[in-house]
């Protein structure tokens, strides 16, 4: 099996439209804010791809679970900082998700080290779809055919803010709980 299969170059191709993405938003104007959520959303949408490529065809690899997640991140948190620039996400929002991802990475790196696996549970996959879905309407900023997209993004954010909040608070229990029958 080779190490680039089509499953780990979709989630390169994930990693590669964030520059892509961040020149469209970093425009401004109202058609390349549509066309960066239009790569956005096709970037986002290779997350589902891949995965189950990789499932159904047997070509699951170390690199593309190492490189997945990192994806999202890359994908995710540029965009966040991006529009925090851009003044249309509040930067205390972006902090929150910044900080909860990085201290679950260093949560499942200690847990590796304890022989304990924490694996991406139900919460932090929905955490991940629900930032996703947020950002599409953010980032398409200006309202649409009446459709006021930051608005709705903005609503869509917050839940996700919640989810983040959540899922850490959850992958800290599952550790602690894990910790302890050992």
């Amino acid at each position: 099996m080779t190490i680039l299969n089509l499953p780990n170059q979709l989630t390169i191709s994930r990693i590669l439209a964030v520059p892509l993405i961040m020149a469209l938003v970093a425009h401004g104007h109202e058609i390349s804010c549509l066309l960066a959520a239009a790569v956005f959303g096709i970037a986002a949408f290779t997350d589902i791809i891949d995965g189950y490529l990789a499932r159904k065809s047997n070509l699951v690899t170390s690199l593309g679970k190492f490189l997945d997640p990192l994806a999202d991140k890359v994908l995710v948190c540029a965009v966040l900082v991006m529009l925090v620039e851009q003044g249309r996400v509040p930067g205390w929002v972006v902090i929150v998700i910044i900080c909860r991802d990085l201290m679950v990475t260093g949560l499942r790196a200690i847990a590796a080290d304890e022989g304990i696996v924490i694996a991406a549970d139900r919460y932090g996959k929905l955490k991940t779809v629900m930032q996703m879905i947020a950002l599409g309407p953010l980032i398409i900023h200006y309202p649409w055919l009446g459709i006021p997209f930051n608005f709705i993004g903005m609503i869509v954010l917050y839940l996700a803010l919640l989810l983040t909040v959540y899922s850490g608070y959850n992958y800290f229990q599952t550790f602690f709980t894990d910790l302890k029958k050992k």
